[in-house]
């Protein structure tokens, strides 16, 4: 494995903590029913190289490893899958779809498709702080990462398909820019190619005058953010660029945005299944 490669799969291993096995935080102890969440029963419950392998060493990322409960409690398979909440990790989307966004991101570099990289939704940031570490990793330096979120959590539900959702009640969700600009700077990884797109989807991806993207990754678990983006970012997207879908298995409501836009624009390129509830798409070359 070349010096890339073994930063990289470090990377996705610290972002997921499975160096350390941080447990699912308390309320996701009370709240998550991963056997519901798989088939969208209870979707509303939810929820550089040697340098990066000196700083998980320290421990410098996360802090003391956990206490022997914590060990007990962490479950490997779980956290694999993305199907935990953790208490301290900088991503809940598990090492499956972590892996899919390395290769996916990788992928767009090597196959030379034009444009940056972004994610709406960042919870604490972990995917968006992966594709900055890839980029740096390929010494990349006319690309940029755009960190897409309101960084106040959900907005109550506005449209008929989103009637019921209680999303915006979970204030573990509103993760504040602060916060994930801290989490990029304890891996070295913040600097003028990670932009900060600060806002309800609604309100600022209209307004975003960037073009092309190479990828886009979305995670706004609803409807309406979930069509928003899509509405916005698709039209930008690269040929040959790649669409990742982090709650199509989860919400459904999020599956039926995608369903819905693509039926709209008569997109027929295949979905490909990353775990139980990601997915993924490249727009078609020609």
């Amino acid at each position: 494995m070349n010096k890339r490669d073994l930063y990289t799969d470090l990377l996705i291993k610290i972002l997921a903590n499975t160096i350390y096995g941080d447990p699912p935080s308390e309320q996701a102890r009370q709240d998550f029913d991963p056997s519901a969440r798989k088939d969208g029963r209870h979707w509303s419950s939810i929820i550089h190289a040697m340098l990066g392998r000196i700083k998980i060493l320290a421990n410098t990322i996360y802090g003391n490893p956990p206490s022997e409960r914590a060990k007990r409690d962490f479950d490997p398979s779980v956290r694999n899958d993305g199907s935990d909440w953790p208490s301290v990790a900088h991503t809940m989307v598990g090492i499956r779809r972590l892996e899919n966004l390395r290769d996916l991101t990788q992928r767009a570099l090597d196959e030379n498709i034009p444009g940056h990289f972004i994610e709406t939704g960042v919870w604490r940031g972990g995917c968006c702080i992966l594709m900055r570490g890839i980029l740096a990793a390929n010494k990349v330096l006319d690309r940029k990462v755009y960190v897409a979120d309101s960084f106040k959590g959900l907005p109550p539900p506005k449209i008929e398909q989103d009637a019921g959702d209680i999303l915006y009640t979970y204030p573990a969700l509103a993760v504040s820019e602060a916060q994930v600009r801290a989490n990029f700077e304890k891996y070295g990884l913040l600097d003028d190619r990670v932009v900060f797109v600060s806002g309800f989807f609604q309100d600022t991806l209209k307004l975003l005058d960037v073009s092309p993207f190479a990828l886009l990754r979305l995670d706004g678990d609803m409807y309406e953010s979930t069509y928003t983006a899509l509405e916005q970012l698709y039209p930008r997207l690269s040929l040959g660029g790649f669409v990742i879908i982090d709650d199509y298995g989860c919400f459904p409501n999020c599956a039926r945005a995608v369903t819905d836009y693509r039926a709209k624009h008569g997109i027929a390129e295949p979905l490909h299944e990353v775990d139980w509830s990601g997915v993924w798409w490249q727009r078609a070359a020609v």
